[in-house]
């Protein structure tokens, strides 16, 4: 559970003036914080700061809590030298809470008290806007980073934005704490797929842990029977296993995947990418053409595994896996002018939580453009509204490439792979066109839902641009 530190801000002078207006303020504030724990947050609400002193001890005791982000409350007007010593302390990312009490004053019920001392205290209860500005001035000037949340209490938009920014720093926990294997090599000539590990490492703080092949082997060679047969119930439990599909190579599946669960295990990784060629007969290609099943499996089990040694997609499929949206390895296939749908898909792993129905485990007879043969995975992503990311690595940056679509019906090809259609707002072609300007890998992750807001705001906690196109 990530921890979020909270803190309103008032102006002490007032508390004399105004009877009940620090209360009812406080208030405002346990509602806050209540909503964000019903967000699976751990709050640390340390009340209103209302004078530079209590800014001090306040930015102090939140530095020994290790927050992850901090909301700040506008209760009211506010001093921006009660602000500024906590930000300052605790250098983790603000967001700027705007939120009224209501949409809008009842300006007839307001006016009708008759006494202009209440009528001010009324109004200093609604005027959080009144700090804004000040507030991002002074940010500005000191080169802190914020955003804003604005709105009122029960609008549904800020209860969804906060929820956003909590996911979106969640998100930022796993990527800083996730160890990330690699094994084998890349896939030769494939250069938009090379990767600089120190820039990954450097953008997500994903710790990046080198695996050998011969491991891979050494845990292979200790499979035993009765864990094959425990792993063949597994396949059949979560793929339809087709007829095809013959003993031998199941058993072969079964026994890479064992392996790959140990492998994982032993260096507690939470994403992998991986390739490997080998010379024919090896039995490292033996692995190697065995691995898309188990793959599979781990990637359903939040552990994405990125083929072709693709380091840069491994990370937007462990990204959209720990938002809960899937995250299927898929490059382009095709595109139907006639429809306006561009067809993505790949030859594995998927992530077979995110499936249109039953995630079918079928025999390929060659693998294109890699050695041997095997079993694959035929699936295609469920219909309904879908997002695409992309970790780029720029001429000068890594950033994130986000796309919002549409998974829909429609024939597909059946050539044992991952296999959907989609279609995008702006059309086929623009989002080819515009999708492929910004330089990606030719691979991307594909997982359920719209949450390009997620990744925006998680983009600004990393301090990572984010360009969407639709």
């Amino acid at each position: 559970m990530i921890k979020v530190g909270l803190f309103g801000i008032g102006l002490d002078t007032y508390w004399p003036q105004f009877k009940g207006l620090k209360e009812r303020l406080e208030g405002y504030q346990d509602h806050i914080a209540k909503k964000m724990e019903s967000f699976n947050a751990q709050v640390v609400n340390v009340g209103l700061v209302d004078s530079p002193e209590k800014a001090i001890v306040t930015g102090q005791q939140l530095k020994k809590e290790d927050i992850d982000m901090l909301f700040l409350y506008v209760s009211t007007y506010a001093l921006s030298s009660t602000v500024l010593p906590v930000v300052q302390k605790l250098k983790c990312p603000v967001v700027i809470l705007n939120i009224q009490p209501v949409a809008a004053i009842d300006y007839e019920k307001f006016n009708a008290l008759g006494d202009r001392g209440k009528m001010t205290g009324e109004w200093l209860a609604h005027c959080q806007a009144c700090s804004v500005p000040e507030l991002a001035n002074v940010f500005n000037r000191a080169g802190i980073g914020y955003d804003f949340v604005t709105g009122y209490l029960d609008e549904e938009s800020v209860w969804t934005a906060l929820r956003d920014w909590i996911d979106a720093a969640r998100v930022k926990r796993v990527m800083n704490n996730n160890r990330l294997g690699v094994l084998g090599h890349y896939y030769g000539g494939m250069l938009d797929v090379y990767s600089d590990l120190t820039k990954q490492a450097a953008a997500f703080g994903t710790h990046i842990e080198i695996v050998e092949m011969c491991e891979l082997k050494k845990y292979r060679d200790a499979v035993t029977d009765n864990e094959v047969e425990t792993k063949l119930e597994e396949f059949n439990n979560t793929f339809e296993v087709t007829e095809s599909c013959e003993k031998k190579e199941l058993v072969r599946a079964a026994k890479t995947s064992l392996a790959l669960d140990a492998l994982v295990t032993n260096h507690k990784l939470g994403s992998l990418a991986y390739y490997y060629e080998g010379e024919s007969g090896n039995a490292y290609e033996n692995m190697v053409t065995s691995v898309i099943a188990g793959n599979t499996l781990l990637t359903g089990k939040n552990v994405p595994v990125a083929g072709e040694y693709e380091v840069k997609n491994a990370q937007a499929m462990k990204i959209m896996d720990a938002f809960g949206t899937g995250g299927s390895f898929s490059e382009f296939y095709a595109m139907d002018f006639n429809d306006d749908i561009v067809m993505l898909g790949h030859d594995g792993p998927a992530h077979f939580a995110i499936a249109e129905g039953k995630v079918q485990l079928v025999p390929l007879p060659v693998y294109h453009g890699k050695p041997g043969k095997g079993l694959s995975i035929q699936m295609s992503v469920k219909h309904g509204p879908v997002t695409l990311l992309s970790v780029v690595e720029g001429k000068d940056d890594v950033f994130l490439l986000v796309a919002e679509g549409e998974s829909v019906e429609g024939p597909v090809l059946h050539i044992g792979n991952t296999n959907s259609r989609y279609r995008f707002s702006i059309g086929a072609r623009a989002f080819m066109n515009q999708w492929s300007k910004q330089g990606p890998s030719h691979h991307c992750a594909i997982g359920v839902g719209h949450i390009a807001n997620k990744i925006e705001k998680l983009g600004k906690l990393l301090n990572l641009r984010v360009v969407q196109i639709c």
